[in-house]
This record gives structure tokens, C-alpha cells and sequence, in this order.
């Protein structure tokens, strides 16, 4: 997701910036994944849009719910609330697990949601706090930018777009990276559209 945690949370101001040049990874169940190169950046950024069962009450239920993050976010290792702000607004450590010889990434993340005064939609935003130390044996994640923007099109259905920029820090081989960027975003929105179903 940018590697790594695409679980979850962060998000961009822009879901269509010129930045981006979009290839579609993926295309199943509804939900497709692109990838694009970022400026000054080995990474690619991450576009997923997906149509899921659920409505924003669900959603917000389980994006405020930091215990449960770990049944559907990829690789989610470890996550748990540090500080809620509000009942939309929180602080919430994570690790997400690489493959051995790999250290995990660790970081502590700043998430909003945010409603309009209808509904019409929902935006979700977050990134990471830069003065985390992470523990011993486990690398700070160095930089995590993500924006959802979350519309109802029937009662019964949502449909998100979903911008992930992600720096995990230290060294990741390519197909480490490129495992994170097939699989994971598709992984967690598909965890997601089944405890949504629930």
C-alpha cells in the first residue's frame, strides 16, 4: 500500500492530482487497484476503488475500532490506541510484519474522519507522527500519507477511492515491495467488504 500498512488509513488531499500516472494492478470483486510512480520517491503510490456492502455506520465502527485492525489490514501485526481525540479522531501505534530476514516497520499513526453535514460523504485522513521511536529490533516507518473519500451510491453499498503514499524506511527489495503493492491493498479491502457484510 505504498508498502506496507494498507490497512490502513492515510490519505492525500487530492484523489486525481496530474502527479500521478495510474496502471491498473488489479481488477476483481470490485475492487481495483492502481499503482503510480511518485516524484523523488522509489515507492509508487497506491489508488484503490472498490464498491463494498455496508454504510457509513458500519465503516466508522470499524475504523474506530484499533483492536480490530489486525483482522483485516495486511500484515497488520500489532495495532493499538495510544490517544483518542474524539470519538472521530485518535492516535494509534502499528507494526506491520515483512518477511525474516526483515525488520518489522513501526509507527504511530493520526487519523480524522470527517462527515458532511448530511452525509453525503465521509473523507478519513491520517499520517504518521514524526518524533516516534520505535522498539528495538523494528524500523520506523518513514513516511505515511493516505486520504479515503467514502460515498453511499444505495442504502445498502459504499463506494470508496483510496490514496495511499508510503515510505516504509530502511531497505526493502523489490519483490518484497512489489508483494505489498499487488497484494496488499486488494487483501484489506477485500477483508474489509467481508466484515462489513456481517
Amino acid at each position: 500500500m505504498r508498502i506496507c500498512l494498507y490497512i490502513a488509513f492515510f490519505f492525500l488531499p487530492c484523489l486525481s492530482s496530474a502527479q500521478y500516472t495510474w496502471k491498473l494492478e488489479k481488477d476483481q470483486d470490485d475492487i481495483k487497484v492502481f499503482s503510480s510512480p511518485v516524484p523523488n520517491s522509489i515507492y509508487k503510490a497506491i489508488r484503490v476503488e472498490c464498491i463494498l456492502p455496508g454504510n457509513f455506520d458500519k465503516l466508522i465502527k470499524i475504523l474506530t475500532d484499533v483492536s480490530s485492525f489486525t483482522t483485516w489490514i495486511y500484515h497488520a501485526k500489532n495495532c493499538s490506541l495510544v490517544h483518542r481525540i474524539s470519538d472521530l479522531e485518535y492516535v494509534y501505534f502499528t507494526e506491520t510484519l515483512l518477511p525474516w530476514p526483515m525488520s518489522n516497520r513501526e509507527g504511530r499513526i493520526h487519523v480524522e474522519i470527517n462527515t458532511d453535514s448530511i452525509p453525503e460523504f465521509i473523507t478519513i485522513t491520517g499520517h504518521t507522527e514524526t518524533d516516534f521511536v520505535p522498539t528495538d529490533g523494528a524500523e520506523a516507518i518513514a513516511h505515511y500519507s493516505a486520504h479515503w473519500k467514502v460515498r453511499m451510491p444505495t442504502e445498502k453499498t459504499i463506494s470508496i477511492e483510496y490514496l495511499l503514499e508510503l515510505d516504509p524506511g530502511g531497505s526493502i527489495p523489490a519483490w518484497v515491495a512489489n508483494m505489498f503493492a499487488a497484494n496488499g491493498p486488494f487483501e484489506t479491502f477485500s477483508n474489509l467488504g467481508r466484515i462489513l457484510k456481517d
